[in-house]
């Protein structure tokens, strides 16, 4: 890490204050967070049904042929709690933007003018790295799986009784938005390793000597996260190893950086 400078110093010093202003500070940037939440929640809950259907498109796609196929709900309030449900897991995506920048105005007075200059790309890459996850498994992983699922029904006759799929709405929105936000969380792995990376805990050739172990960590970290199925599984698995090899690289990348600015100040002392 650079060492601070006087006028780095100074910076930090004009922004010190007593404990009970950064709690004051800290319930203005929750209160800013939480009505965000809200603001995009209510918005959402009012668009719940387009939402919904957007939601429901993979399983629609896998169904179409046959029209009168649909889901259920098997309680009174059932469907009411999944707008709700749709309205907050929307609203959150929404708002997180004004979440992130609160939560960024409360920690960046705290650092040092170097630091926030290393943290800002990291903080702009990691929406975009979610949305990246989620569009992922929304559109490759979870259409093949549904595809994969519903191949295993069967008709009935000659004395069997058939297997329908009569999906039930709660279970496959829970089932949808975890997925979303494993693969969207899964996918922050090149941020994290890289912020590693930059604060000197971690080096790329600490991470290329643990390549093996890390892909056997993240099989077991597939295997939890995916349905029970090969294809699920490779589908975070792949995307998961590849982004383990870029960060590797990104850390390559930050330790050359830093390497040539020391090198540049010993040769100027």
């Amino acid at each position: 890490m650079n060492k601070p400078t006087a006028d780095d110093e100074a910076a930090i010093d004009a922004t010190k204050a007593p404990l009970m202003d950064h709690l004051i500070e800290l319930r203005r940037r929750l209160i800013w967070s939480v009505l965000a939440f809200m603001a995009a929640f209510l918005i959402c809950f009012y668009f719940a049904k387009p939402i919904y259907g957007f939601l429901t498109e993979p399983l629609y796609e896998a169904l179409k042929s046959e029209p009168s196929r649909h889901m259920i709900a098997t309680g009174l309030t059932e469907t009411f709690f999944v707008y709700v449900k749709v309205g907050m897991f929307a609203g959150l995506c929404l708002a997180f933007p004004v979440i992130a920048a609160q939560l960024w105005m409360f920690v960046a007075p705290g650092l040092y003018k170097h630091e926030r200059n290393a943290f800002l790309p990291f903080l702009a890459a990691t929406p975009f790295l979610f949305v990246l996850g989620a569009a992922f498994v929304f559109y490759i992983m979870l259409p093949n799986a549904i595809r994969f699922f519903v191949s295993f029904e069967t008709h009935g006759g000659n004395g069997t009784l058939g297997i329908e799929l009569q999906a039930k709405v709660s279970e496959y929105l829970d089932f949808v938005m975890t997925l979303i936000f494993a693969f969207g969380l899964c996918f922050q792995l090149p941020v994290l390793l890289s912020l590693l990376g930059r604060v000197g805990i971690i080096s790329s050739a600490q991470l290329r000597s643990m390549r093996r172990y890390s892909i056997v960590g993240m099989t077991a970290v597939a295997a939890i996260l995916t349905p029970p199925d090969i294809f699920s599984m490779m589908s975070l698995l792949v995307p998961l190893v590849a982004l383990y090899e870029i960060s590797i690289l990104c850390v390559w990348l930050i330790e050359r950086d830093r390497a040539k600015k020391d090198a540049a100040k010993a040769a100027t002392s």
